[in-house]
């Protein structure tokens, strides 16, 4: 899944933005094998990836997590970043996340406390399967 956001006029802090969204059914997010150009100018900045709530395959609704997936990678310099993150429920399966969705699933990026400012890129791509 290719993402490309913009920033167009300064944020808040905890702005966010929707990346995309995965397809339903089985769909395993290949964390490690995703990168993105993060150009985040804002001193300190610190990126979150997550989910927004979701219908499970058995009707449930699954809770939003907007650091699901990574919580508080640096991006304090300008550059690529692998999406893979150190959250241990993640490394645990290879860097991977299964996400079992019956509309599929929307994955979000945050700022952690600063606000992006106008100009600001992050662009990349995030890999997955169906499983």
């Amino acid at each position: 899944m290719f993402f490309t956001c913009l920033q167009d006029g300064a944020g808040d802090a905890t702005s966010s933005v929707v990346l995309g969204k995965l397809p339903p059914g089985r769909v395993r997010v290949l964390a490690s094998l995703s990168r993105a150009y993060v150009n985040w100018t804002t001193s300190s900045a610190a990126l979150d990836l997550g989910w927004d709530a979701y219908t499970a395959m058995n009707g449930s609704t699954t809770a939003a997590d907007p650091d699901g997936l990574i919580n508080g990678l640096s991006v304090d310099t300008v550059g690529f970043q692998t999406m893979e993150g150190a959250i241990a429920a993640n490394l645990l399966t290879g860097g991977t996340y299964l996400f079992e969705s019956k509309d599929g699933v929307k994955i979000r990026a945050t700022s952690q406390d600063t606000a992006i400012a106008t100009g600001d890129d992050l662009v990349g791509y995030l890999a997955y399967v169906l499983d």
